[in-house]
């Protein structure tokens, strides 16, 4: 039986759910989408889109450095999230570059102290992130970190109103983890649980 140790984050917590006019709002905002189907009909469909996406039409990035998780309280699920370290790719930034400074800034593996010993392995395709709800994309970035034997874990460079956690799993057991922190009543992100449970379908049935 595996265990995890509970998040060190304090508490947050949601005060009230209100209407957002589209006015207000600065990274969101909802269009209609009118659409024709594949027998000719007229449709509309609603579609919540980002309005921060890069030049090249891409939102952000999912970074997977292997056995690195995060965790952090999201509002929108009201819930403590275990997640893959991500963020948006900022304007003049390439994928690569978001990829290195979001490893650095939610995990703190980068910087002078980890010089030349970052590698991304690979960007992804954009890949739809909730195709029946939103515009939402993302690159997945797979990124190598040289580590040193016995070395201290880096502190993360978080942003001002940022609270993570960093959590570093062994594959085999990663799966595993994340039921565990379901057991405390965190909410696991999807791409996250896929993830892990392909690599727990692939030892049980390629091994």
């Amino acid at each position: 039986m595996v265990s995890v140790a509970p998040a060190n984050l304090g508490t947050a917590r949601i005060d009230e759910t209100v209407p957002l006019p589209l006015d207000e709002a600065k990274w969101v905002t909802l269009n209609k989408l009118k659409w024709t189907d594949q027998e000719g009909k007229h449709r509309l469909w609603e579609v919540a889109s980002r309005k921060t996406t890069s030049p090249a039409g891409v939102d952000g990035e999912h970074l997977l450095p292997h056995r690195a998780a995060i965790l952090q309280y999201r509002p929108p699920a009201a819930a403590i999230c275990v997640e893959l370290p991500a963020g948006l790719i900022d304007k003049g930034e390439t994928a690569e570059q978001a990829a290195v400074r979001e490893l650095y800034e939610e995990t703190g593996y980068g910087g002078k102290q980890f010089e030349g010993r970052v590698k991304v392995v690979e960007i992804g395709g954009v890949t739809p992130s909730d195709p029946g709800m939103t515009t939402a994309n993302m690159n997945l970035a797979t990124l190598e970190v040289d580590l040193k034997e016995d070395e201290a874990r880096p502190v993360a460079k978080l942003e001002e109103g940022e609270h993570i956690e960093v959590r570093v799993t062994p594959l085999k057991e990663l799966y595993a983890h994340l039921q565990a922190y379901e057991k405390l009543g965190y909410s696991v992100d999807a791409r996250l649980h896929h993830y892990a449970a392909g690599i727990e379908a692939a030892f049980k049935y390629l091994s």
